[in-house]
């Protein structure tokens, strides 16, 4: 079982994985040093006696020393839990394995004060081999409430460091025995000067094992200890404003008149995100990172220092692309925004009416040419020549052509949409938070309510607005009909629509799969019609998520209709059922007859109908909005004082007791009952419900045809695996529903 367990680690993501490949170091300096230990006389390796083996491990040993930041290390070890047990005990096996191995971790101790109260105590400790503490040093405080996680759990295990470089690895890295071996001249590139001085810091590449690529800023790099101990440390702490402690590390050095090279001829491995979800927090997490980098002091300082040229390249490998990101998007709202404008103020139709604007059929060519080539074919010529120069343009043509048959093109649009999304989002609002991706095994089915609350404000929304907008477009627009730039300017757009409605599902597998349909359609079905209470997660319930996400509702506007069915249910559905479903027949046959009535009298096209859906859709949400403004500034003016003055204990102070808490419950319960809070409860419920089907539908109906799933399948994995997918499903003798038949 041990065997099978390290099988698993070293083909996964894991801490193993990353131990095994960072002591290739010191096996790379035993070598090394025995072929230094050579006489002219040309030894080998084996004539050579014990003493020079002991003396090469102990070399070894003075020049590598390997430190893991492992914070929670103590509570797994004081845990009950077997799972946190396991954890311990496993980390304890790597460091019985790996005589070299160092482990860092936060200790928490209660110690009794004078007084005979008790007070918590953090300690930064060291341990090795059979859990032998080394060091232990008192801190001030616990370090992860006053920053980041990350940076501070490597702040307080660098003081266990020593010597004049310090290598920052992440623990979904490996590395390879003959990369090791190029550690020594890669050292030497701190005694030459590289320009005007000597580096700070040396980037290496990183070989990507993952099969999915996606940029982003590694941690193989090598940093100059001595001259970033005595500058603040390699990471900045600060909670918020450093979420992306990496490239601080880089403002930081370069601010510092330290300098930062670039070396191609050693690698370390990386694994990356490979599952949609994972891939989607982690995009999340950077563009959070990036939107407090575009607000930070430490950008403005590097912008006002450097030259035109490097300024330029600072800001494409920063916050540009970010930005560039985000224009892009936001040039789509414009641009339909505008056409709306010009064809429901009747502008457009002036316009193409003034006499004096003849033959634009060419300007209309010109557009069109420029919409192919400008935004279509020169956007896909960086990657051709980057992929070129390292493979060369056939190959770079192939994998192109690779990319186009994997939806590579549909991928990376719905996260052009999370990148704008949690940009912006951070640029208006701040908040960036770090998000845990988990780098497991993702080949796993994530259910409909999953990737709905997951994406529902970030993507769908924003996708149904511009579909609302492109629909408009269509019905009223009419300056391009006769030609072919409306497809030219509109389909870009219609194709971000799809990609953000239905990628989270396509890159989903087994999406396509009926009996996972129809669990995802009932598990959906659950959360939407599951009444909220105390205690209920997000993930339980429409209604708790609803409140988490937009807190107290509160607005002037009381929708009758909604209101007399919110208060039926309250007062009749557990006694008198038959009454409520009176009272509801009742609202539909008056609604109904007022549409007939207003068909009949007034004239009442359907055209017009869908005009006014079309009108009442954006309207409703705007009410959602600005509810979502006003309620906690409610909650805060009047329901809580209103607790507390009402309670003859506290006279009209803060809460002192459990009866206020009582009470401001109660007359919360009131003001939801008197205010308009269930309408727009089933108000918002509704247009959940509208959202969830109409992206629900396509999927239920491609789910029909078995062969969907089969394409999927092969689309979304290699052919070794999708036939080891198919062959395990023959030997389990899985039914349709996936339980084992007899």
């Amino acid at each position: 079982m041990d065997d099978i367990l390290i099988w698993a680690s070293y083909r996964g993501q894991t801490l193993a994985r990353t131990v095994r490949g960072m002591m290739y170091y010191r096996r790379a300096l035993e070598v090394q040093c025995y072929e230094d230990m050579k006489s002219e006389q040309g030894y080998t390796l084996a004539d050579l006696g014990g003493d020079e083996s002991a003396r090469s491990k102990a070399i070894a040993d003075v020049k590598f020393t390997y430190v893991v930041a492992c914070q929670l290390y103590g509570m797994h070890k004081a845990s009950k839990d077997s799972r946190e047990r396991g954890l311990y005990e496993n980390i304890l096996n790597l460091m019985l394995t790996y005589p070299a191995l160092r482990i860092a971790y936060i200790d928490e101790k209660e110690v009794p004060l004078p007084n005979g109260k008790m007070e918590k105590h953090y300690y930064s400790v060291l341990v090795k081999g059979d859990d032998e503490e080394i060091y232990r040093v008192k801190l001030p405080g616990k370090p992860t409430e006053v920053g980041e996680g990350k940076p501070n759990n490597q702040n307080h295990a660098i003081i266990f460091t020593r010597g004049e470089a310090l290598q920052a690895i992440d623990m979904n890295q490996d590395n390879y025995l003959e990369e090791s071996f190029k550690m020594r001249n890669l050292l030497e590139e701190f005694l030459i000067k590289h320009g005007k001085s000597k580096p700070t810091i040396l980037g290496v590449r990183e070989h990507i094992f993952t099969g999915r690529v996606r940029f982003h800023y590694g941690h193989p790099d090598v940093f100059d200890r001595i001259f970033h101990i005595t500058r603040g440390g390699i990471s900045k702490a600060s909670k918020v404003i450093n979420l992306s402690e990496d490239i601080f590390a880089g403002f930081n050095s370069t601010l510092r008149q330290g300098n930062v090279t670039h070396h191609e001829y050693i690698q370390l491995g990386k694994g990356r995100d490979v599952g949609m979800n994972q891939i989607s927090n982690f995009e999340a997490k950077v563009a959070n990172g990036n939107g407090e980098q575009t607000l930070c002091r430490d950008v403005h300082r590097l912008g006002h220092r450097f030259d035109f040229y490097r300024m330029l390249s600072m800001y494409f490998t920063t916050v540009g692309f970010y930005f560039n990101s985000m224009v892009a998007v936001l040039t789509v709202y414009v641009f339909l925004y505008g056409r709306l404008y010009l064809v429901l103020s009747g502008l457009e139709k002036s316009i193409l009416q003034d006499p004096r604007i003849k033959n634009i059929k060419p300007f209309a060519n010109a557009l069109a040419t420029q919409s192919v080539f400008q935004l279509g074919t020169l956007l896909i010529l960086p990657m051709i020549m980057e992929v070129g120069l390292e493979k060369g343009f056939g190959k770079a043509l192939a994998e192109f052509i690779i990319m186009q048959l994997q939806l590579a093109p549909m991928f990376f649009t719905f996260h052009l949409g999370t990148k704008t999304h949690y940009y912006g989002r951070t640029i208006l609002h701040g908040g960036a938070k770090y998000r845990g991706t988990g780098r497991g095994f993702v080949v796993r089915h994530a259910k409909f309510a999953e990737n709905y609350r997951m994406y529902s404000r970030s993507h769908f929304v924003k996708a149904l607005e511009l579909l609302i907008l492109l629909v408009v477009y269509l019905a009223y627009g009419s300056s391009y009909r006769s030609s072919s730039l409306y497809v030219y300017v509109t389909i870009s757009m219609w194709f971000l629509v799809f990609c953000w409605l239905f990628a989270p599902f396509i890159f989903n597998p087994s999406c396509f799969e009926w009996h996972k349909m129809v669990d995802d359609w009932t598990d959906w079905w659950k959360w939407m019609n599951n009444r909220g209470g105390i205690g209920l997660a997000p993930e339980q319930s429409w209604e708790a998520w609803w409140i988490y996400a937009l807190s107290w509702l509160v607005i002037g506007i009381v929708l009758v209709s909604l209101k007399v069915v919110s208060l039926g249910r309250e007062k009749f559905v557990t006694k008198f059922q038959l009454v409520f479903r009176i009272l509801k027949g009742i609202v539909f046959l008056v609604l109904i007859g007022l549409m007939v009535v207003i068909f009949v009298g007034f004239d009442l096209a359907v055209s017009d109908v869908g005009a006014s859906v079309l009108a009442f859709i954006p309207t409703g949400w705007f009410i959602l909005l600005m509810a979502q403004v006003c309620g906690p500034l409610f909650r805060r003016l009047v329901i809580e004082p209103l607790g507390v003055l009402c309670c003859s204990c506290c006279r009209g102070g803060a809460c002192r007791g459990p009866c206020c808490a009582k009470l401001r419950q109660r007359s919360g319960a009131v003001l939801r009952k008197i205010g308009p809070w269930d309408s727009i409860q089933e108000m918002a419920r509704m247009y959940e419900y509208t959202m969830g089907i109409l992206i629900f539908l396509p999927i239920a109906v491609l789910s029909w045809f078995p062969f969907m799933s089969e394409f999927q399948t092969r689309l979304l994995f290699n052919q070794a695996f999708s036939r080891g997918l198919q062959i395990s499903r023959i030997l389990a003798g899985q039914d349709g529903r996936g339980t084992i038949t007899k």
